[in-house]
């Protein structure tokens, strides 16, 4: 790894308002500056998608100077990343989960739908499922990501409202985003709002997170009710928690933001 001085380039445009770029070793790294008023120091993590770092940054701190904190730490950037899982696309070869399941997409002009599963079982347990997509390579990953948005919505909804009649409590609007610090929220007006990428999920895990989302409708807090309301209605709850626990993030691998 160089000397940092030597390493440390930045681009003449940001990215964004709150990114910039550090080249370590001629590896373009995506950075994120978050100001805190009560960071007493420099903070660097990597972000959730393990592309890039986010820095957070003690009121006053110039990006510069939290720049060159990020690059006199390439060697643990660099090795923080080399761990990281390669990100998979969603085109044609690729395998992707879909509720749980290995699927394994391929490009096929039998159908006008732009994207569908098989509808035969699979009869051989070592073979994989198959996602077919539609039309021309270049629209692949936006038709299955939307269908995959599509199939999220569905069974979030399904999953919310049956949890709110079992609680006995009124959802005003589901939201569906591509969030990376949550699964799901809920605000004090009754809007419930869900990671997509929950389809990818097993379906328990999908459930675990609209029980607790609904119950956040009684209690909006973390307390032993919340908690009572949760164990209550959904008895998986615990193995949810460990699965997302040992397996959320790489749900972020998969397709762009």
């Amino acid at each position: 790894m160089k000397f940092f001085s030597e390493i440390l380039q930045m681009k003449t445009q940001a990215i964004g308002t709150d990114y910039e770029e550090l080249i370590l070793d001629g590896q373009s790294i995506r950075v994120s500056f978050r100001p805190n008023k009560r960071a007493k120091r420099i903070i660097l993590r990597l972000d959730k998608q393990g592309e890039g770092i986010i820095l957070t940054m003690p009121r006053g701190t110039s990006k510069r100077k939290a720049l060159e904190f990020a690059a006199s730490q390439g060697v643990w950037i660099a090795g923080q990343l080399a761990k990281q899982p390669q990100f998979i696309d969603f085109e044609a070869g690729q395998t992707i989960p879909v509720r749980g399941t290995m699927h394994q997409i391929e490009a096929s002009s039998m159908r006008r739908t732009p994207v569908w599963l098989e509808s035969d079982p699979v009869s051989d347990s070592n073979t994989i499922p198959i996602l077919y997509v539609s039309g021309e390579p270049q629209h692949h990953s936006r038709r299955i990501a939307d269908w995959l948005k599509r199939q999220a919505r569905a069974d979030i909804t399904t999953a919310a409202h049956d949890y709110g009649d079992k609680m006995g409590v009124v959802i005003k609007r589901i939201s569906i985003r591509d969030t990376t610090s949550r699964w799901g929220s809920c605000s004090s007006q009754g809007a419930l709002s869900f990671s997509w990428r929950l389809i990818l999920a097993p379906p328990f895990v999908l459930d675990y997170v609209c029980a607790h989302e609904v119950a956040h409708l009684l209690e909006m807090n973390h307390s032993d009710r919340f908690w009572a309301h949760v164990d209550t209605h959904c008895p998986h709850t615990r193995q949810a928690k460990k699965w997302l626990k040992a397996n959320g993030r790489s749900l972020h691998r998969y397709g762009r933001k």
